[in-house]
């Protein structure tokens, strides 16, 4: 994503070798390609988000309590913050293609052993070992859509990519969680591990190999990627994007519990985050083609909004499935900060576009975390709003400082 006006985010020529320049394939292959890797974010965020869905059938099922439940989906997410860079740095020197193909088919067996379960540490085991591989996947399917897509339209290709996270969360996600209720929780993990596997068959045949992929160096990509701006950047997503999943993570009981509705709403609230989600993901994208890294700004300002109004909005069902659509916007952080990696990561793309999940993940069990400690505490399940709205506020005093160090250069260089 090299040719993105990259010197206004970070140190003067670093971002100078960035993403490699387009690849031109014909416009049906490009159309193909976003599609077979949008369907590989389906599957990851069917199962990513599968146990907030599925938290009373799992507790039931493995006769374990729903704050345990809560380990199982930050197992899941720790194994996405040590999987990201890992496998990034594992599988640099792959050709895309091919450590695409190889991150999806272990997804498939993370998700087919979580199905087969025994009992709650198994689970806990394969919901880490299934986590591993999420990050890396998304990076890379973002370095892939950038790189075939025209310098000015690659956050929305990134966007696209991302579409798919979005669209698991309108459908996937409720298909998963009515699957459960009606079934066995264990079939919505066999039906993302089909799904995975059906993503490697779409992206070998839809994406060609490219013969003229530069070669990375894990080295060169370590060093690049330690750097203040990637950092940074990375230190907005864990704390900034952590106030979505602080309410996410207890919708199904905030929805019983506070405003009143059978187990039943739970898929209608599902719904409403995922119609939200898909909107601030394509949204974003045109967001930061726009507003580059300000674009940050306007969307944390807009959590801390939402998730003010959330507490309020929680007694009553429509007023509820609204604020939990406006909820789901916030989901527009996820593509701008993976845009803004690519701008300011030189060299290291890979490993910073893979670690922008492992911050997102981060967030992921710092959310539930700090949500659970406010409703044991005694301040009720509300609070999640809250305390969602500090570490918005938290994330966009990070987001001043990153401002701050950019403009730093940018005068050094005007003088």
């Amino acid at each position: 994503m090299h040719n993105m006006h990259m010197v206004s985010h970070g140190s003067p020529g670093a971002a100078a070798s960035a993403a490699p320049a387009t690849r031109v394939l014909p416009p049906r292959v490009v159309r193909l390609v976003l599609f077979a890797l949008g369907v590989g974010g389906f599957a990851i965020g069917t199962s990513e988000f599968a146990v907030m869905g599925l938290m009373p059938e799992i507790s039931r099922g493995l006769g374990i309590s729903e704050p345990q439940v809560g380990h199982v989906i930050s197992a899941y997410a720790l194994g996405v913050v040590v999987g990201a860079p890992l496998l990034a740095i594992l599988g640099a020197r792959l050709p895309r293609r091919t450590l695409l193909l190889a991150l999806m088919a272990f997804y498939a067996l993370g998700n087919l052993a979580s199905a087969l379960s025994p009992g709650y540490h198994a689970m806990l085991l394969f919901r880490f070992i299934a986590g591993l591989p999420h990050g890396a996947y998304f990076g890379v399917a973002a370095l892939v859509a950038a790189s075939i897509s025209p310098p000015g339209q690659r956050g929305r290709a990134v966007g696209q990519v991302m579409l798919g996270l979005s669209i698991a969360l309108l459908v996937g996600n409720p298909l998963a969680t009515w699957l459960g209720q009606v079934f066995e929780w264990r079939h919505a993990f066999g039906l993302v591990a089909l799904i995975a596997l059906l993503t490697v068959a779409m992206v070998a045949r839809a994406l060609p190999p490219d013969p003229d992929e530069p070669h990375q160096d894990p080295i060169r990509e370590l060093r690049d990627f330690n750097r203040k701006p990637v950092w940074l950047a990375l230190g907005i997503g864990a704390i900034g994007f952590s106030g979505m999943f602080c309410v996410f993570s207890y919708l199904a009981p905030t929805m019983t519990q506070v405003t009143g509705l059978p187990e039943s709403w739970i898929p209608f609230g599902l719904v409403a985050f995922g119609v939200g989600s898909i909107i601030g993901t394509l949204g974003g994208g045109l967001l930061y083609d726009r507003l580059r890294f300000r674009a940050v700004a306007v969307v944390l300002a807009w959590s801390v909004v939402v998730l003010l109004v959330f507490p309020v909005a929680a007694h009553a069902t429509w007023p509820l499935l609204l604020v939990v659509v406006a909820v789901g916007t916030m989901g527009a952080l996820a593509t701008v900060l993976q845009a803004h990696l690519m701008e300011v990561a030189a060299s290291a793309q890979t490993l910073a576009a893979a670690s922008n999940h492992s911050a997102f993940n981060a967030a992921n069990a710092l959310g539930p975390w700090l949500g659970g400690m406010a409703i044991s505490a005694g301040f009720g399940w509300t609070a999640t709003g809250y305390v969602g709205a500090a570490t918005a506020v938290i994330g966009l005093l990070v987001y001043a400082w990153a401002r701050r160090d950019a403009r730093v250069p940018a005068r050094a260089a005007a003088g």
